[in-house]
């Protein structure tokens, strides 16, 4: 009966050692793999600013996943990265001499999980329509998600904005002044 009791008294502390051992080792895997993505994701925060100040098309739709839908103020949303690519091109032919002075976005209360990410954004930039034209400011607050591609990197599923504002401009659309 003593043997019994022993025998079993040990399998159950080693099996507390496997788990604790177990679970630090997934937490620790947990932890490198959120801070891949946090890298990752600003890594794209970082992009878009670029791509928004030089207006690079191809690098404009690069941001977006397959299936995205962006929501502009005063249009309907263009929903997958194609119907994004012909907006930004409407919006392109419509002001071709359009260029970004300075663009920022701000970004906070960051979630990830499951291969989304979701976050409130404040962005804000100067462009001119064209050469003539005055300099006019844009802001725009929001929210925005983000997807895990399989190849691992993040991509734009949604961006909706909740306020937009544009001053000296005249823009009726404003798909390419911004993502």
């Amino acid at each position: 009966m003593r043997r019994a009791s022993l025998v079993t008294i040990l399998v159950f502390v080693a099996g507390l050692g496997i788990g604790y051992f177990a679970r630090s080792a997934a937490g620790t895997l947990q932890r490198r793999t959120h801070a891949a993505n946090l890298a990752a994701i600003e890594k794209v925060h970082q992009e878009e600013i670029e791509v928004t100040l030089t207006q690079d098309p191809k690098g404009l739709i690069d941001l977006w996943a397959e299936d995205a839908v962006q929501f502009n103020p005063g249009s309907p949303p263009a929903v997958g990265k194609q119907a994004i690519a012909a907006a930004n091109g409407r919006f392109r032919a419509q002001y071709p001499g359009l260029k970004v002075f300075s663009y920022t976005s701000k970004y906070r209360n960051l979630q990830v999980e499951d291969g989304l990410a979701c976050e409130w954004f404040e962005k804000q930039g100067e462009y001119k329509l064209s050469p003539e034209s005055p300099l006019a400011t844009w802001h725009a607050t929001g929210l925005q998600v983000l997807k895990r591609q399989s190849d691992g990197l993040w991509k734009g599923v949604m961006v909706f904005p909740i306020s937009w504002d544009a001053v000296g401009g005249n823009v009726k659309t404003q798909s390419g002044a911004g993502q």
